[in-house]
């Protein structure tokens, strides 16, 4: 098999336990630097925790604990698309990575649910990826509460969800749910870098809800992970579900067929084995790989090679948020897809989840609206 995959970085291979014998004089090095930045992250708690802005609006937070993909921008679409179709006004708001408006510091609206005014490159691959998905306002910005305060003025949302807030603690939060990789848990234990954790364990105790999140195979029981008992725990699957084509009219979403296909995968990704993983799963014959670093701004130069890899191919098959880069050279060559991502939950689960957000959301809901609801059997909108 062709590869253009990169080796793993060293960081990550000193955070397997134990640390290979080769690394562990780095990682002695590393673990100084760690106990470091724990005291710095218990300074910061403290400073904040009598400083966090709290908006007029409910904020619902999706985050984790661990670097990487825990399946966090999937989940985030999930629950807000599980919210809107229960009638709540749902915006999504996001740091960015790597746009413009992010780097500049200011806020920035990426769509309205009906428009879409920024690309990847000006908003970030994954709020520009949630724009083809979610029929609701995204915003990103490095100051949430600034994100906060563009939403309200700009589509006035009864809820918004942070992608990726658990650390943003100037932000007071309604609601926070933390996702786990079920199987990767946090590692080695250590906080970065000698280990992959953005904060200590122990942060757990500000989350309202932990999210488990099965990528397929077998997954350790919650007693495992040592969770805190006190917080609720749900299990959550995330599974392909289709292939997503980019077209002139926006994406389209075609059947699950990848058997027997030869396929180069292409990826940018903080864990592109999970991604080949799944295409193998699915009985795709993966003739080259490309791993390019997490959120890897494509250039022509890349395309091309992959192009070349792709002579004998059926199809190039990439992921939702790198598709979104992509697509501007999908004219040239076979044909670009996407494999789409769906979280899962089994029924209890999920009903238990969405009372639990809904709960949270109806508590800061003005007596008036409340009175106006119940008035019309309904929410103030008729719903």
């Amino acid at each position: 098999m062709a590869s253009g995959a990169r080796r793993r970085p060293i960081l990550e291979r000193m955070w397997q336990a134990p640390a290979p014998p080769a690394l562990r004089a780095p990682w002695l090095l590393a673990a100084a630097a760690s106990c470091a930045y724990a005291g710095a992250l218990g300074l910061r708690e403290r400073f904040w925790r009598d400083r966090a802005a709290r908006p007029a609006v409910p904020i619902i937070s999706v985050g984790n604990l661990t670097v990487g993909g825990n399946g966090k921008t999937p989940f985030t679409l999930y629950l807000a698309s599980r919210l809107a179709a229960r009638g709540r006004r749902v915006a999504i708001l996001s740091r960015g990575f790597g746009g413009g408006a992010s780097r500049r510091g200011r806020a920035a609206m990426v769509s309205d649910g009906a428009r879409i005014f920024a690309t990847a490159r000006e908003a970030g691959d994954e709020p520009a990826m949630l724009a083809r998905r979610f029929a609701g306002p995204i915003a990103i910005a490095r100051r949430r509460i600034d994100g906060v305060r563009l939403l309200l003025a700009a589509a006035a949302p009864d809820a918004i969800i942070l992608d990726d807030g658990f650390q943003h603690l100037a932000l007071a939060r309604d609601l926070d749910l933390v996702l786990i990789d079920a199987a990767r848990g946090f590692g080695n234990g250590w906080l970065l870098p000698a280990g992959p954790l953005r904060e200590r364990i122990g942060a757990l105790r500000r989350a309202s809800a932990i999210v488990l999140v099965n990528r397929g195979g077998e997954a350790p029981p919650p007693a495992a992970l040592r969770l805190p008992p006190e917080i609720p725990v749900f299990r959550a699957r995330l599974r392909p579900c289709g292939l997503l084509r980019a077209a002139a009219a926006g994406w389209r979403e075609e059947p699950l067929a990848l058997a027997g296909r030869r396929v180069v995968a292409v990826s940018g990704l903080a864990d592109p084995e999970s991604f080949h993983a799944a295409l193998a799963a699915l009985g795709a014959i993966v003739t080259a790989t490309f791993a390019f670093p997490d959120h890897h701004d494509y250039a022509r130069a890349d395309w091309s090679k992959i192009l070349a890899a792709a002579r004998n191919a059926a199809m190039v098959v990439t992921t939702a948020k790198d598709l979104v880069k992509l697509e501007s050279f999908a004219a040239d060559g076979p044909p670009l897809y996407a494999l789409d991502l769906e979280v899962a939950l089994d029924r209890a689960d999920e009903e238990r989840l969405l009372a639990l957000v809904e709960a949270r959301l109806d508590a800061r809901r003005p007596p008036a609206s409340a009175a106006s609801e119940r008035r019309n059997g309904g929410s103030p909108d008729g719903d």
